[in-house]
């Protein structure tokens, strides 16, 4: 859709995708709350592990300075526009979706993604009956292929492998899907902070 409206394919206003980032968060949202028993692999005891929460965080905030450092021109897919609510006029609304924004990439985002990436889709390169595989399991070939998906997935392309591959670190070194969430939150976490203090759009 990005892609086609920057081509000019599809005519909507600045406006139209911050509207639509709220429905888009609170759908994720719910589908995560209705379906979260399904998630055993999920263990929020994991983050009782001092040290392994420690190592988390620390790759949280390592991936953050990298990815900011990592903009550059080449290794971009298309010229990202960003999340940017300061066009909005009236303040209740720029305030809602500032922080629809931020609590959707903060808590929403890191585990859905979580899930599919570091749960479902490394375990599945491996076997395609994933549920048999151990979480945390290392294959070269598993490693490489979703740290260049998780890259694709993202408009910085190099800061997006950067970030698969580290939060890859984190499982291998944890084994725990909860670590991951936590780490990968943490860096959304930070890059929200340092975007609405700086005004650099494109990071968001």
């Amino acid at each position: 859709m990005h892609f086609a409206v920057g081509h000019g394919w599809v005519l909507l206003g600045d406006q139209f995708f911050l509207y639509l980032y709220p429905a888009k968060a609170v759908s994720v949202a719910l589908s995560l709350v209705v379906l979260w028993k399904n998630y055993s692999e999920v263990s929020i005891v994991d983050l009782g592990r001092i040290s392994q929460t420690i190592f988390s965080i620390i790759i949280g905030l390592v991936v953050f300075v990298l990815w900011i450092h990592m903009d550059w021109p080449f290794a971009e897919f298309g010229k990202p526009q960003g999340f940017n609510p300061s066009i909005v006029e009236e303040n209740s609304l720029r305030y809602f979706l500032t922080g629809s924004r931020l609590i959707g990439a903060v808590l929403a985002v890191p585990v859905m993604e979580e899930l599919f990436w570091r749960s479902f889709l490394i375990r599945y390169f491996i076997d395609p009956r994933f549920n048999a595989v151990p979480i945390g399991q290392f294959t070269w070939a598993s490693f490489l292929i979703m740290s260049v998906l998780f890259g694709l997935e993202h408009s910085l392309i190099l800061a997006g492998i950067m970030a698969g591959a580290a939060y890859n670190v984190v499982l291998y070194r944890t084994r725990s899907i909860a670590q991951c969430i936590l780490s990968h939150a943490v860096t959304n976490l930070a890059l929200g902070t340092y975007v609405l203090n700086t005004g650099q759009w494109k990071f968001w």
